[in-house]
């Protein structure tokens, strides 16, 4: 079997890049191991660049049909003293409005409907886009990918091979890159409930101890992520479903009756958060993407996001080397180039957001509410924060900026001018850098 692109893994990432693929005349198999939907919790919130890159694809419609809109992100701080409910001391609310785009809010998408989506797309574009279900990924051989799908083993020539399969990747493996990972203090449970129909605000509940973080789903559900200390699971178990019952109605009363209908522990699922990031994106005419390449700790929802920006850069530079009839492995740095240190840069945004809330100190807690409220308070601070989660664009904290969040120095009063906040926006050139000719233009 042949063919111009070969992707292991119909994930969002790899469908997205198969899908850019097609529409642009590139001729591409995806090999995904799975044959039905699974029951995996993965990412679903969609940041506001990945939106944009959905609109590219003509899919945004559907996308937001079947979301619920995010338009900013709450941080509600609770005191608890010992057999009362605890009372409200702090609510801070972060705006992505406050970003100069026309993409003003995230998404809430179920995982399995977004590749659904991106997968129906892609059979739109029937004479490019091949994709074979229930096909597993065995690694390389003669210079070819093996696959197995049923009782049948066969390879699948290309002129470039993706690895999108995740954190288990054989593509990266046979890049022979290094990995260094890092672990937490803490893991995460987390399981979808019945929301009452007024509660469509995400919000992050926190006191000394516990962190609760509530995102609304469409159908009158939300995604509930409960921060639990490292090596914990097994003791929370044997305490009985109760335990939950009573962690989350303590902090959130309006889910009191939505988390009783857990009758499972089945429906609950351990995230344990890690991250890592590989020193090169592409070997030869291999290439990684999402997970394959990086693991971001959940905390700042950068995880799915990354792995479809990824797509994207790499889809456009393929689709172009098509076009303008260039080797593609001549010009993959340019995706390494592009993704590596955007991808770096995110990557320890949500380290640090992730350090926020892994002490369980007063004092801690108390420097915790006090920085996330100067965010709010101090609109350059604002805009920063929420421009670099969006994906739109880029402008680092400085040591100035550091300094009035710690409350060294007093917030500034002076609001950012959407004008300002342009020359931090990615352009169509910082994204797909290789357009420009010899003269710096875009071609």
């Amino acid at each position: 079997m042949k063919t111009e692109v070969f992707i292991a893994g119909g994930g969002v990432g790899g469908l997205t890049l198969a899908v850019k693929l097609a529409r642009r005349g590139v001729h591409v198999v995806i090999a995904e191991q799975l044959s039905k939907e699974s029951n995996a919790y993965k990412g679903e919130l969609i940041q506001p660049k990945t939106l944009a890159i959905l609109e590219r694809l003509r899919v945004l419609d559907q996308i937001e049909e079947n979301g619920h809109p995010i338009d900013q992100l709450r941080f509600q701080e609770m005191h608890r003293n010992h057999g009362e409910l605890p009372q409200e001391i702090n609510l801070t609310e972060l705006n992505y409005s406050r970003v100069a785009s026309n993409y003003d809010h995230a998404l809430m998408v179920p995982h399995e409907k977004t590749k659904e989506i991106l997968r129906n797309k892609g059979k739109s574009y029937e004479e490019y886009f091949h994709y074979l279900p229930g096909t597993r990924f065995l690694g390389f051989e003669n210079g070819m990918a093996k696959v197995k799908r049923k009782k049948e083993t066969f390879h699948i020539q290309a002129q470039v091979y993706i690895g999108a399969e995740g954190r288990s990747s054989p593509t990266r493996d046979a890049m022979n890159v290094q990995v260094e990972r890092k672990d937490y203090n803490h893991h995460f449970l987390t399981v979808t409930i019945p929301r009452p129909e007024d509660f469509t605000k995400g919000k992050i509940i926190t006191t000394t101890s516990c962190f609760l973080g509530l995102f609304p789903l469409p159908d009158n559900e939300v995604r509930t992520v409960f921060l639990i200390k490292a090596g914990e699971y097994k003791t929370i178990k044997e305490k009985g479903l109760e335990y939950l019952y009573q962690a989350y109605s303590e902090l959130e009363p309006e889910l009191s009756a939505g988390v009783r209908s857990i009758k499972d522990w089945k429906k609950v699922q351990l995230m344990i958060p890690y991250t890592y990031h590989v020193d090169r994106y592409y070997t030869g005419s291999l290439a990684i993407i999402g997970d394959a390449a990086h693991t971001v700790h959940p905390m700042a929802g950068e995880g799915m996001n990354l792995a479809i920006q990824d797509a994207d850069v790499l889809g456009e530079l393929l689709a172009w080397c098509k076009e303008e009839n260039k080797r593609y492995i001549d010009h993959l740095h340019y995706y390494e180039d592009v993704r590596r240190p955007r991808v770096s840069f995110l990557l320890t945004l949500s380290h640090l957001s992730a350090l926020v809330y892994s002490f369980q100190y007063e004092w801690w807690r108390k420097f915790r509410m006090l920085a996330v409220q100067r965010i709010y308070d101090d609109d350059q601070l604002h805009v920063k924060q929420m421009l670099n989660i969006s994906g739109l664009g880029r402008w680092d904290f400085n040591l100035l900026d550091r300094a009035i969040q710690g409350s060294m120095l007093p917030a500034r009063k002076k609001k950012v001018s959407d004008r300002k906040q342009q020359q931090y926006l990615f352009s169509e050139a910082e994204d797909y850098p290789w357009k420009r000719n010899e003269k710096g233009m875009i071609t």
